[in-house]
């Protein structure tokens, strides 16, 4: 029987006024009833990081700290929809493999994060973890809002917390703000998501932002010390909105959740806006940086990254990957929102920035069929050509927890090529569309700009895990949720002009055995 958010709400209001060895015994009962549900939904994935139960969205403070790499995230405990925003912590020996923490930082009453503990970084400060985020409540006569999207009026402040252990468990906050107002003589219309680094001597953070009529805004501070902030300027500033919108992020006039770093003898800025992350590379010089190329990080579902060194001083990008079904599906669930996978960053030889899986989620593969040539013999050899074929038509994806790797060279008219099940249709439809100068890849009804002209070969990473599908084509990368319960396991059909190069395919192994990676449902 489906357990409902109304069904939650009833049982927590009369539960005062019983027996506390009934209130025990209704409660256990209720949360059973929900972790068989969480545990045997097949739309939730299986080895991608979410809580066991309720809302999540950005990826906060990723950071790798005494041989375990820590992530913590925008969390509401208290359902499966936005609101009531916490840090929820979780922690991994690999990047694939998660334990559930306790929650990290949650509201303060009377505080200046008394309604949300939103995003934020987190750096080390003389061996000692340390976060600055952005904390928000009511905006007074003294400290005016600086968020209006139409739904919430908000002050936005800059808060700080260290950690008192190595677990990164139990964390001290400052009671005041760090940064308590935007710079004097600026009317912005958002004013968070801290980013830091260091530089030199001193610390350096950039905060999202934007001016009404005048565009998105990235502003930069420098400190000594973490606790008192010096506005310098602008880092970076962009245009004005071409259509109005009562929510500045949605038509480009406000910039959020952006990350900022050096890669190679470039520096690299990502900003959320318009519903995409996207990047700049350029040059940073005496504390500006000129954006040379720009481009989307993920054209699908996926926003607010953020980036982190990993042991090995790969840079590693994170991403929420949100939920596109109504709010009464995701309460009827019980769960909202995914991490992405790991990605590893790179730039190519035109210095724009690419994206691939971390090749630590390999070692999730359960089991493996694939057949390969080389290309130049990719012609002439007819029956080896054949023997991909059939391996590759004979693979199936059970349930919806798979990679496949598909090298293919498409030809004039392209390629489309379908996972489908035997008896319920597409599950999804995978494309490449050859146009005059240009080629796009289309997933289901999302369409990204494909790198490279014609004649040119086409690697597809695909990750299948419940409704999420990462799929990585030639430095493209699109994100897309497919909420479809196929009748049984899916099966490959390649159609169009292309030779069929290579194909791998993995079976996954989930990362628990019940869907739920944390504590709730043990």
């Amino acid at each position: 029987m489906p357990f409902s958010r109304r069904d939650f709400l009833k049982l927590a209001g009369t539960a005062a006024i019983r027996p506390r060895c009934l209130q025990s015994l209704a409660m256990a009962d209720s949360t059973g009833v929900l972790c068989q549900k969480l545990a045997t939904d097949p739309l939730r994935p299986q080895y991608h990081l979410l809580p066991a139960r309720n809302w999540m969205n950005d990826p906060n403070g990723p950071i790798y700290f005494q041989g375990r790499y820590h992530m913590f995230y925008q969390y509401n405990p208290q359902g499966a929809v936005w609101g009531n925003m916490n840090w929820a912590h979780a922690t991994s020996s690999d990047m694939v493999h998660w334990q559930h923490e306790p929650i990290a930082l949650s509201p303060t009453p009377g505080g200046p994060d008394c309604d949300g503990v939103f995003s934020g970084s987190a750096v080390v400060d003389k061996g000692r973890p340390t976060v600055i985020y952005t904390g928000v409540a009511p905006p007074t006569p003294n400290a005016p809002a600086t968020l209006r999207d139409g739904v919430h009026t908000w002050r936005e402040t800059q808060c700080l917390a260290f950690a008192q252990d190595d677990d990164l468990r139990i964390w001290k906050k400052l009671p005041d703000p760090v940064i308590a107002a935007p710079p004097a003589g600026l009317k912005v219309i958002g004013f968070r998501d801290p980013c830091l680094w260091r530089e030199g001597n001193q610390w350096m953070l950039i905060l999202g932002s934007g001016v009404r009529g005048r565009g998105g805004m990235i502003l930069l501070y420098s400190s000594h010390n973490l606790r008192h902030w010096t506005f310098l300027h602008p880092l970076i500033e962009g245009s004005p909105g071409k259509t109005q919108s009562i929510n500045p992020v949605d038509n480009g006039e406000m910039w959020e959740c952006p990350d900022f770093f050096p890669f190679g003898n470039k520096h690299v800025l990502l900003l959320a806006t318009m519903g995409k992350v996207h990047w700049k590379v350029g040059t940073y010089a005496n504390q500006h940086f000129t954006a040379e190329k720009e481009g989307v990080v993920d054209w699908g579902a996926y926003y607010a990254a953020k980036s982190m060194l990993d042991a090995h001083g790969n840079r590693i990008l994170w991403g929420w990957i949100p939920e596109t079904r109504p709010d009464t599906d995701l309460i009827a669930a019980g769960w909202a929102g995914v991490m992405s996978l790991p990605r590893v960053l790179s730039l190519n030889k035109q210095n724009e920035l690419e994206t691939t899986v971390a090749p630590v989620a390999r070692q999730l593969g359960a089991s493996h069929e694939g057949a390969s040539l080389e290309m130049y013999e990719l012609e002439a050899a007819g029956q080896e050509a054949r023997r991909r074929k059939e391996v590759f038509e004979a693979f199936r994806i059970h349930d919806l927890a798979a990679e496949l790797e598909i090298f293919l060279m498409p030809k004039s008219e392209g390629f489309a090529f379908r996972m489908q099940s035997e008896s319920s249709g597409d599950f999804a439809n995978i494309s490449c569309v050859i146009a005059p100068g240009r080629r796009q890849l289309r997933v289901n009804n999302t369409t990204a700009s494909l790198a490279q002209g014609c004649g040119t070969s086409v690697r597809l990473n695909i990750f299948v895990d419940g409704s999420v599908l990462e799929i990585f084509a030639n430095g493209t990368a699109v994100t897309e949720r497919v909420y479809q319960i196929p009748s049984g396991p899916l099966r490959l059909i390649l159609d169009g002009d292309a030779g069929l190069i290579s194909f791998q395919g993995w079976q996954i192994r989930p990362i628990s055995k019940n869907r739920l990676t944390g504590s709730f449902c043990r």
